[in-house]
């Protein structure tokens, strides 16, 4: 049914129904969630056992579908801002490192919201974020009355970095 939706409207159409399930392990059947869609890429059902009262839908939508937008920020601390290496024997050096790298994903995720907006890398990955505003090669020059960085003239996001700059200087 879903894929004659889509071939109709050419958008995913998401049909929400229950069903009750019970695997072998379990000591009882329980509700699940069934999402049915389809799009471009096929067919795309999804399963969520639960045992809260809410509609299907919304369970979906607001507890589901959160908790893996969670688990992507997560990710994304871990491997992009590099909280997952704790490889010291001590606990301070480590509880140190997960400090600055929360506070790296604060200050990314504030840079996003305050300067990116509009832009292509308004929903970027940290990593991307990293790799295009910070990570790049300049010159400081410092006097009593400024800062002035002197990019590359090869700097491929010069743009966007004076784009930013003037942003977060005019809030």
């Amino acid at each position: 049914m879903t894929e004659s939706l889509y071939e109709l409207t050419g958008k995913k159409q998401p049909l929400f129904t229950w069903i009750r399930y019970g695997a072998r392990s379990w000591d009882k059947p329980r509700r699940v969630i069934v999402k049915a869609e389809h799009g471009r890429l096929g067919a795309n059902p999804r399963f969520v056992v639960t045992n809260l009262p809410q509609t299907d839908q919304y369970l979906y939508d607001k507890l589901y579908c959160a908790r893996g937008d969670m688990e992507n920020r997560i990710k994304d601390q871990q491997l992009d801002l590099f909280a997952g290496r704790t490889s010291s024997h001590r606990w301070r050096p480590n509880q140190f490192r997960q400090l600055l790298s929360g506070l790296a994903y604060t200050l990314l995720e504030g840079l996003q919201r305050r300067a990116l907006q509009n832009t292509r890398r308004a929903t970027a990955s940290p990593n991307t974020l990293r790799l295009t505003l910070l990570k790049i090669g300049a010159a400081v020059i410092r006097n009593t009355r400024r800062i002035r960085l002197l990019l590359s003239s090869a700097c491929p996001h010069q743009d966007l970095f004076r784009l930013v700059a003037r942003r977060l200087n005019t809030t």
